[in-house]
């Protein structure tokens, strides 16, 4: 069995260390292309984007749901305000219906009874 021309005979070390170096060298050189950096890219954005478009999704969603809750409590907030402020009308209807009662009172105390009761 015959060794090829190019091969290494044992008697030479020193270019089977230089050999295995620049054979490290072009592998890292082609592993390093950037070809294949793009192509790893495409394949991780192919593997990332469905589920980044699900996540867009949701965060879209939640923030809808999130203004509605905004909305929700800004009205509860300026209704709670508006019946604050409305507390002096609401005094002064009180105030003008107690002095109606007390005016229907004295009405009733001037007038007398109207109908005496009947004697039996």
């Amino acid at each position: 069995w015959a060794q090829p021309e190019w091969s290494l005979k044992p008697e030479q070390p020193e270019l089977r260390g230089d050999l295995t170096d620049k054979f490290t060298e072009s592998m890292y050189v082609l592993a390093n292309e950037p070809s294949v950096a793009l192509y790893r890219l495409q394949e991780h954005v192919r593997r990332s984007l469905p589920e980044l478009a699900q996540h867009k999704s949701d965060m879209q969603s939640w923030e809808e749901q999130s203004q509605g809750a905004i909305y929700t409590v800004e009205y509860a907030c300026s209704a709670i305000k508006n019946m604050t402020d409305s507390s002096v009308y609401f005094k002064s209807i009180d105030s003008l219906l107690k002095h109606a009662i007390a005016m229907k009172d004295q009405l009733n105390a001037a007038q007398g009874p109207k109908n005496p009761p009947a004697s039996s």
